[in-house]
């Protein structure tokens, strides 16, 4: 936030003030608008919007405190959310490619093919973000019940969240190979195969996503690619949106709406019942 304000008050000011420095009382509906045209010029309508809202917040303050008056305030926070429809981001992962990773792992016999089996499963089993994951301590989780505490998430916001099935089974064979010390449910592994319990990193999530992708023959994907495939597919399987937006731990459901990938599925069905009527060329001599 800091460092859109930063930007929109050198912006009305050539370069001479920053966030601090600039009288945000004194600015008006023309200033407002002069810095949405300038932001639509420069940034993505995401990345524009959200210096907007930074401008709405600052001037909200200013009004609160008795700076500036309702109606300068209204006026001056008039300004149009910029309006955008941007492909999805990312993509979701097939089930088999989700089988083809646990394979990869279970082919793996030391202990990082357990616990990456494990990793996957909360990931998209659990729909967790890697730092939701990697944050787990062995303790918030429940095998009785599969409930797995989320702490602090997104939002610092607390929520349950569930492994069962295959992802309650993997887990369970993880712990079993791990212990029961106390500390991070997923730790570090040396590469004489020697487990310290140390909490792993949201880049170590990363590499060994990649390096699972690379054994498996998956396409390459990101670790928030699961969470979008575990939304999609919980969806697909009839589950209430707004049940699924609650494991998800999102504020709204409009959120949980943008990770559903059923509708590209759909669409790709439909392409395929038309025909194209070219026949493939034999290969040109030389």
């Amino acid at each position: 936030m800091r460092g859109a304000l930063d930007g929109i008050a050198a912006f009305l000011t050539d370069g001479k003030s920053d966030a601090e420095a600039y009288p945000w009382a004194t600015l008006r509906y023309c200033d407002s608008a002069k810095v949405k045209v300038e932001l639509i010029a420069r940034y993505k309508p995401s990345t524009a919007n959200k210096a907007l809202a930074a401008l709405r917040g600052v001037l909200q303050e200013c009004w609160r405190l008795g700076y500036m008056s309702a109606e300068d305030y209204h006026a001056a926070v008039d300004v149009k959310t910029i309006k955008s429809h941007t492909l999805p981001r990312g993509r979701a992962l097939a089930s088999g490619e989700i089988a083809a990773l646990m394979g990869a792992c279970g082919r793996d016999s030391s202990s990082a093919g357990s616990r990456d089996a494990a990793l996957i499963a909360v990931l998209y089993g659990a729909g967790l973000r890697r730092s939701e994951a990697v944050a787990l301590d062995i303790s918030d989780y429940n095998d009785e019940t599969g409930e797995l505490a989320i702490r602090g998430a997104k939002g610092r916001k607390d929520r349950l969240a569930y492994a069962t099935n295959g992802s309650s089974a993997a887990l369970g064979d993880w712990i079993g190979v791990r212990g029961r010390d106390s500390g991070a449910l997923f730790c570090n592994i040396n590469k004489g195969g020697r487990i310290t319990i140390r909490r792993m990193t949201d880049q170590a999530v990363l590499h060994i996503l990649r390096k699972r992708a690379s054994e498996a023959g998956v396409s390459s994907f990101s670790p928030h690619d699961c969470r979008r495939s575990f939304i999609s597919d919980l969806l697909d399987a009839g589950a209430d949106i707004s049940t699924v937006q609650q494991l998800a731990g999102h504020s709204n459901i409009q959120t949980t709406a943008r990770y559903d990938r059923r509708g590209e599925v759909t669409k790709q069905k439909a392409a395929r019942l038309l025909h194209v009527p070219y026949t493939k060329r034999p290969p040109l001599n030389h």
